[in-house]
């Protein structure tokens, strides 16, 4: 059997900044017991709720040699849905109400976090056969391996693996202080490694030293090969080909199941979903205060409100969508311009426009079940999961033709009467409001064709299974 431990800042249900949380706590689930172990590994954030942190227990205690100082950790273990869990413990690092954001702080955390990964493992009495990376706040885990651990006894023969996130998220930080908080070598803080543009850079540093690299959609994996997407690290990426691809993330078909979901008030499923989806329509319209009306266009945006999600196409065409028999809702905080945005467009539209300006898991649920189709017009996008539980639900994506979207939503074709979605292609605000149209359209005059894209939405599989199955391929092929 092959162990293997994941190491990331954050995973569902301890503690959830973005879909880095969902892929971390949800995948292992899906990997073959038999064949493989695999465990996770986070900061013990005083944040995660009391519900979890009272069922911890206490592993053991560390001391870490860090550049020139001397760090205390500890370690808990729980077991959540069938996997251990371990939380690396300081709290020095990890107080405070918000886990991280802030990168003058974040840096060093997650170089104690990175090398405490490798430092506990004798204390849980877990040797990996793989530690899989996830993000820029695990970059060094690879690095630390290769400078520190990787000749002592214990530690030999761990491979490691990568998976880049996003490519805009690096962990770039001033050079000379990277180097004093890591106390690793000058020849480490050159071009060929952590170095990049005159920063050190944390990402850079585990593509660089991984045994092997993903991402998380193959159109992804073939955009960051370029300038536009690379974000400076296309050179690198293309130097990593043989060992670097992209596999689709997943979502959790047991925690996203219309049929069983107990937020909405009419569980559905594909034999039912017609009368029950337009019960959970008007149930949302009249929590939210819109006009009650099944038969309106309802069109949902759940994200994180950042400019790479395409919120200034929406900004720009906003009134003109409103002109027509539309509603929409937005679920999601961020950057304060765009929540100041679509909390005016609500207060200009009071039974047209409901902007719910913070992330609410069970809002979220509500609007999969009753909206009719979801927005994410994304300048780039590494995956996306919002709309791969819209697909779960029958609600219909709009996206932009860019990343994971290229590889999960099929454009609806008339004439063939296929499809999942709709799409288009330019980051064009008309582009997408001629695209939005055209899917009014067909729900409005083609019911038929309309129920048949809720079908095929619904009948699709983005589970994890597959995506497990390509990750066991790049273990086989590092370790053997």
């Amino acid at each position: 059997m092959k162990k293997v431990l994941f190491a990331a800042s954050e995973a569902v249900p301890f503690i959830k900044l973005g879909g880095l949380a969902d892929v971390v706590g949800t995948l292992p689930k899906n990997f073959d017991k038999s064949l493989y172990d695999v465990r996770v590994i986070i900061p013990k954030y005083s944040a995660i709720p009391e519900e979890y942190d009272q069922k911890m227990e206490f592993v053991g205690d560390f001391n870490m040699k860090l550049a020139s100082k001397r760090r205390y950790g500890g370690v808990y273990r729980l077991e959540h849905d069938g996997i251990t869990f371990y939380f690396v413990d300081n709290e020095f690092f990890f107080a405070g109400e918000k886990p991280y954001g802030e990168m003058s702080d974040d840096i060093e955390k997650f170089v104690f976090f990175s090398k405490a990964v490798l430092s506990v493992l004798p204390l849980i009495d877990f040797k990996p056969d793989i530690i899989h990376c996830h993000g820029w706040q695990t970059g060094l885990v690879p690095v630390f391996y290769h400078d520190s651990f990787a000749k002592e006894e214990f530690y030999k023969n761990i491979k490691t693996v990568m998976t880049v996130h996003n490519f805009t998220a690096q962990g770039a930080y001033e050079l000379n202080a990277v180097k004093y908080m890591t106390g690793l070598d000058d020849s480490y803080f050159v071009p060929e490694k952590l170095e990049a543009y005159g920063s050190a850079n944390l990402l850079k540093g585990g593509i660089v030293y991984a045994d092997y690299v993903t991402t998380v959609s193959e159109s992804y994996a073939e955009e960051v090969r370029t300038r536009f997407f690379g974000e400076g690290l296309e050179g690198l990426v293309c130097e990593k080909a043989d060992s670097f691809k992209g596999i689709l993330n997943g979502i959790d078909y047991d925690q996203y199941n219309s049929a069983k979901d107990t937020y909405i008030k009419y569980p559905y499923d594909i034999s039912n979903y017609e009368e029950n989806r337009a019960k959970n329509k008007l149930e949302l319209q009249k929590e939210l205060g819109l006009k009650e009306d099944k038969d309106v266009f309802l069109i949902g945006i759940v994200t994180g409100l950042v400019n790479q999600k395409g919120l200034d196409l929406i900004d720009c065409v906003f009134d003109e969508l409103c002109s027509e028999n539309v509603q929409v809702i937005i679920l999601g905080s961020g950057e304060k311009r765009f929540e100041k945005i679509f909390a005016l467009y609500s207060e200009k539209y009071p039974e047209k426009v409901s902007a719910n300006l913070k992330y609410n898991r069970c809002m979220a649920h509500k609007m999969y079940a009753g909206c009719d189709a979801l927005l994410r017009p994304s300048l780039f996008e590494p995956c996306g999961l919002s709309h791969l539980k819209g697909l779960r639900y029958g609600a219909i994506p709009i996206v932009r033709e860019t990343g994971g979207f290229k590889d999960t939503v099929e454009a609806y074709d008339e004439f063939k009467h296929t499809g999942n979605g709709f799409s288009f292609r330019n980051y064009n605000a008309y582009e997408m409001l001629n695209t939005i149209n055209y899917a009014k359209d067909i729900y409005e005059h083609d019911r038929e064709s309309w129920n048949k894209l809720i079908e095929n939405a619904m009948k699709k599989d983005y589970s994890w299974g597959h995506s497990a199955l390509e990750y066991q391929r790049v273990y086989e092929t590092i370790t053997n």
